[in-house]
C-alpha cells in the first residue's frame, strides 16, 4: 500500500531521456483527454482569471507555460481569450525536445511559440505579465520546486499560478483504475498514478511557498483532487 502521508521521489518514465517520439505523442494526447474530462482545463482557466484580475496592463497579454508539454493549457487559454476579445500572446517552454515536436507538429497550437529549453535557461525578448505551470510541479523535488517559485515571482510582472495534483489515497486508486481500463499509453499507466503520489499535501506547499520567501498566495482545492495556487507579483506599477 503506498504511503500517502509523504511526497513519493521516484521518477517518472516521462522524465527519462530515452523514451521515444510515438510513445509521448500518445502520453501527450491521452493527458489532453485527462485535463478536459477531469477539469484540469478549467483549472487552467480559472488561475488565469485570477492574476488577469489584477493585471493594469495594455494589450497584448503575454503569457508564458513552463513545463507546457503537448500545449494543450495554452491551446485552451488561446481559444478562452479569443471568446472573451483578451489579446495574447503565448509562449511555452519544455525542455523535453519531443514535447517541443509534438506541440509544434499540431495545427491546433497554430500562432503560439514554443521553446525547447530548461526554464531556468530561457530568456525573455519581453517579460510576460503571466507564468504559469500545470502538472509540472509534481516533477520536482522541494528544492527545485522552491526555486521554480522564486524564479516564477521574479519574471512575471503581474503574477503566476501553479495546476497541480493533490496526493490522495482516492485520486490514486481512481486514476490507476481508469488507465488500466482505457489508456492505451503505458506512460500513462504508470505515470498517472504516480504523479498523484509525488502530489501535495497544502501544508507541504504553504512551507515551500515560506521557504520561496513569498508571502502573497492563495491556495485553492478544486476537484478532482488538485490545488490552484495563485500569486501576485505586486511590482509597482502592474497591479491594482
Amino acid at each position: 500500500m503506498p504511503n500517502f502521508n509523504e511526497r513519493s521521489y521516484q521518477k517518472e518514465l516521462l522524465d527519462r531521456d530515452d523514451i521515444p517520439f510515438e510513445a509521448i505523442q500518445q502520453n501527450m494526447k491521452e493527458l489532453d483527454r485527462i485535463n478536459t474530462l477531469l477539469g484540469g482545463h478549467d483549472i487552467t482557466i480559472a488561475g488565469l482569471k485570477y492574476v488577469l484580475d489584477y493585471a493594469n496592463t495594455r494589450i497584448p497579454v503575454r503569457i508564458c507555460e513552463i513545463g507546457c508539454g503537448g500545449g494543450d493549457n495554452l491551446r485552451v487559454i488561446r481559444d478562452w481569450c479569443r471568446l472573451y476579445h483578451i489579446e495574447v500572446e503565448l509562449m511555452g517552454v519544455d525542455i523535453n525536445p519531443y514535447c517541443i515536436a509534438y506541440a509544434q507538429s499540431r495545427k491546433e497550437n497554430k500562432g503560439i511559440e514554443f521553446v525547447c529549453s530548461d526554464y531556468l535557461h530561457t530568456t525573455f525578448q519581453q517579460q510576460p505579465h503571466i507564468i504559469f505551470s500545470s502538472l509540472f510541479g509534481h516533477h520536482l523535488d522541494k528544492q527545485q520546486f522552491v526555486q521554480m517559485l522564486q524564479w516564477c515571482d521574479t519574471h512575471s510582472l503581474v503574477g503566476h499560478f501553479i495546476n497541480d495534483l493533490q496526493r490522495h489515497y482516492f485520486a490514486y486508486h481512481s486514476i490507476k483504475l481508469l488507465t488500466s481500463a482505457f489508456s492505451n499509453s503505458y506512460l500513462v499507466k504508470n505515470d498517472a498514478p504516480l504523479s498523484v503520489l509525488r502530489g501535495f499535501s497544502k501544508d507541504e506547499l504553504e512551507n515551500m511557498f515560506v521557504e520561496a520567501g513569498i508571502t502573497h498566495y492563495e491556495i485553492q482545492w478544486k476537484w478532482a483532487f488538485r490545488w490552484l495556487i495563485c500569486s501576485i507579483t505586486n511590482k509597482p506599477g502592474h497591479g491594482k
